[in-house]
C-alpha cells in the first residue's frame, strides 16, 4: 500500500544550518548522542533548528495527522560510517557517526524528551539496529529471515515511547520497515468494545531480558522486567477517544488472560490483526532518511531479509522519544534510562 504521510525534504540551506548546529555541539568535551548528559548539556540547541524543519516536527507532534512522517535528504558517507557492525556493540565510531547522531537527537529534542531502557544496549539513547549472526529467526531488532510482526515499540511497559525515530545509515537492499495505523481500520463494533477491555497480557519482548541476563544479572532492572512477564498486568489493546484510537499490541509477546476460554477476546485480537495486516504501508528506511513513528496511532514491523555479515546489510539508527518523562521516572528532573 502506497502511503501520503507527511514528508520533509531538506534543503541546502536546511543542510547548511543544521551542519553549523551540529560543529557547534561537537565542538565541546566529550560529546556522546547516546548517553544521557547529552540531552541535558544540549537541550537548547534544538532552538536552532531550521524554522520549516521544526515546524514540520511541530506539527506532528500537536497536530498528529499521520500515524508517520519522513525527513529526507540528511547526506551519510557510506565510507566514513564504515562497514555496517557485526553487532550493536561494534561500529566504528567517527566524526561523520556523531554528525548523524547529532541530528537525530535534535529531531528527538523537538518531538519530547529522548529516553532509554536499562535493559537495552547498555542503557545507550541511540542504537544500532544490525542483523546479528545467531538472531536470524528472532523476534528483535537484530533479526532477518524472519518476519518481524507487527508491534509497538516495548507495548508492555506504561512508560513506552511516543515516538520511535529510525534513521537510514544504509539500507541497499531496500528492506522495508512495516507500518499500520490503527486510524485507518474498518473494525467491527463488537470486536472494539472487547479490544477496550482490560483482557489481555502483553509480556516483556526477549531483547529486554536477554541483554541484562548475560550482562549483568544480579540488576534490579532485570528483576523488574521478569516480574513484569511472569505477572503482568491486563491491558486494553485500544484506548483514547473512540473517534481517534491510540492502541498497544505485541503479538508475538502477548495472550488473553481468559486463554482458551475467552474466545472473544481471542476473535477479536484476529480481527484487529487481520486488518492490520490490510493496510499495511511498506516504509524502505533508505539512507539518509528519517522514519518518525507516533507509537501510539501505529504498529510497525519489518519485512524479511537475508544477511550477509559483509558490512553491506542494512544499518538503521534508533531513538525512542517521550511526551512525558516525568510520568515514566518518577522523578521531576525525568531521568532519561528508565528501569
Amino acid at each position: 500500500m502506497t502511503t501520503d504521510w507527511p514528508r520533509y525534504q531538506l534543503s541546502d540551506a536546511d543542510l547548511t544550518a543544521l551542519r553549523a548546529i551540529s560543529e557547534t555541539v561537537r565542538a565541546t568535551p566529550d560529546v556522546d548522542p547516546r548517553q544521557p548528559d547529552f540531552y541535558d548539556r544540549h537541550r537548547y540547541a534544538v532552538r536552532h533548528l531550521p524554522a520549516g524543519l521544526w515546524e514540520f516536527l511541530d506539527e506532528f507532534r500537536h497536530g498528529e495527522p499521520a500515524a508517520a512522517c519522513s525527513v529526507l535528504g540528511f547526506p551519510v558517507d557510506d565510507g566514513q560510517v564504515g562497514p555496517t557492525p557485526t553487532h550493536w556493540d561494534a561500529e566504528r565510531r567517527g566524526s561523520h557517526v556523531t554528525e548523524v547522531e547529532v541530528f537525530m537527537a535534535l529531531c528527538g529534542m523537538a518531538l519530547g524528551d529522548p529516553f532509554t531502557w536499562t535493559t537495552l544496549q547498555g542503557g545507550r539513547l541511540i542504537q544500532n539496529i544490525v542483523p546479528i549472526a545467531g538472531d536470524e529467526v528472532r523476534q528483535n531488532g537484530h533479526g532477518s529471515e524472519a518476519l518481524l510482526e507487527f508491534h509497538t515499540e516495548d507495548a508492555f511497559h506504561p512508560s513506552r515511547c511516543d515516538y520511535l525515530l529510525l534513521f537510514g545509515v544504509r539500507n541497499e537492499d531496500k528492506v522495508a520497515t512495516t507500518v499500520a495505523s490503527v486510524r485507518e481500520l474498518d473494525l467491527d463494533p463488537a470486536d472494539v468494545e472487547v479490544l477496550r477491555q482490560p483482557r489481555y497480557h502483553i509480556l516483556p519482548d526477549d531483547e529486554h531480558i536477554r541483554q541484562l541476563t548475560l550482562s549483568q544479572p544480579d540488576h534490579p532492572a532485570l528483576k523488574l522486567v521478569e516480574r513484569m512477564r511472569d505477572d503482568p498486568d491486563p491491558v486494553a489493546v485500544l484506548f483514547g477517544d473512540p473517534s481517534r484510537p491510540y492502541l498497544r499490541i505485541d503479538l508475538p509477546f502477548m495472550r488473553c488472560v481468559g486463554g482458551d476460554d475467552d474466545a472473544a477476546a481471542r476473535r477479536a485480537l484476529d480481527a484487529l490483526h487481520s486488518q492490520l495486516l490490510a493496510h499495511q504501508h511498506d516504509v524502505v528506511v533508505e539512507h539518509g532518511t528519517l522514519l518518525i513513528v507516533d507509537n501510539y496511532q501505529a504498529v510497525h514491523g519489518r519485512k524479511s531479509f537475508r544477511a550477509r555479515y559483509d558490512g553491506t546489510d542494512r544499518w538503521l539508527k534508533k531513538l525512542t522519544v517521550s511526551r512525558n518523562l516525568r510520568s515514566g521516572s518518577g522523578s521531576p528532573a525525568g531521568g532519561r534510562v528508565l528501569v
